[in-house]
């Protein structure tokens, strides 16, 4: 039985740096640069209301499930360009299923497929969310039980001294990349905050740094609160501010969508190991700031988390973890 066609979708132009329609063999231009998914999610749901009807019924194909979710759900929300890299993954599996195939056994395979928990998990989150919003806009239909992988510990793997030294003299020559670095470690701001900042966001006069855009709803999941800015960082920030660019770590003026090789080479360069990622530098900060005493309540609010969190990953780097219960 031959394959159905996919749907349309969104297709990313990497020799351009734009996104395009992907419509079977047929392309379409946009007209917004990688940064831009937003806007091009949106151009896709155009394009989709003008010429695909999803196919209704008790068991409706995944593929209509997710591009319904991503043209009425995802331009609503601030968490829209992660959403939609889990979509694209999501369909690329799923896509030419059913609902009725959404079984225990389907949601393990995938996982294996995925071969990591933490990734499939946030893909089936996803998926989950996508069927119960055909549900309650298309249905009612029989919702099954996305069964997910186990929560795996967490990892927080942190960064020395030495090591955020060796690591930002990699990057020395990268500039949007030591910018990075230096707010990640200075701030604790996920990657993605990092990478769309603006300028308008920062107050060198107070010193503060607004890591949600003006305008922009808070995420539910992922707080986002202002945070304090010290003096090193303050001083890095005036004298990045002369270049004139739009955002703080921009490539030629443009903003950076992901980051690519650059973070890699310079991982490789300052031979740290593979868990090394971006959102480490998260984890640094948050591990520098119970190592120095800080207290859990200022910590959390710096942070963007909860205290229970803050206490329950990073809190035995703080001197006074069990001191009391040790000293007996």
């Amino acid at each position: 039985m031959p394959r159905r066609r996919a749907p349309p979708r969104l297709y990313l132009d990497s020799k351009r740096g734009q996104w395009i329609i992907r419509d079977g063999s047929n392309f379409i231009r946009t007209g917004c640069a990688e940064p831009d998914r937003r806007d091009a999610e949106k151009r896709l749901a155009a394009y989709l209301g003008q010429k695909h009807q999803p196919e209704r019924g008790p068991a409706p194909l995944i593929a209509d499930i997710l591009l319904t979710y991503s043209r009425e759900h995802l331009p609503h929300i601030a968490s829209a360009r992660k959403i939609a890299y889990n979509v694209d993954l999501l369909a690329a599996w799923w896509g030419d299923k059913r609902l009725s195939e959404v079984t225990a056994a389907n949601c393990r395979s995938y996982a294996i497929a995925k071969g990591n928990n933490g990734g499939a998990r946030s893909d089936l989150e996803v998926l989950r969310a996508a069927i119960r919003h055909w549900h309650r806009n298309y249905g009612p239909i029989a919702v099954p039980a996305v069964i997910m992988p186990p929560k795996g510990p967490p990892r927080p793997r942190w960064l020395t001294r030495s090591e955020a030294a060796r690591l930002l003299w990699a990057a020395r020559h990268s500039q949007h990349l030591a910018r990075f670095i230096l707010l990640g470690l200075y701030t604790g701001s996920r990657p993605g905050v990092l990478l769309a900042m603006r300028w308008e966001q920062i107050d060198l006069v107070q010193g503060v740094m607004f890591r949600r855009p003006f305008g922009e709803a808070q995420d539910s999941r992922k707080r986002a609160p202002p945070v304090r800015l010290g003096k090193r960082i303050l001083s890095h920030l005036r004298r990045w501010r002369r270049d004139g660019a739009a955002y703080l770590c921009h490539y030629n003026g443009r903003q950076i969508g992901r980051l690519y090789r650059s973070w890699d080479d310079a991982r490789l360069a300052a031979e740290l190991d593979g868990d090394v990622t971006p959102h480490t530098l998260r984890h640094t900060r948050a591990t520098w700031l119970m190592q120095a005493g800080v207290d859990l309540w200022e910590a959390a609010g710096s942070l963007g988390m909860t205290t229970t969190i803050l206490q329950q990953v990073y809190g035995h780097h703080h001197p006074d973890f069990q001191r009391r219960a040790a000293a007996i």
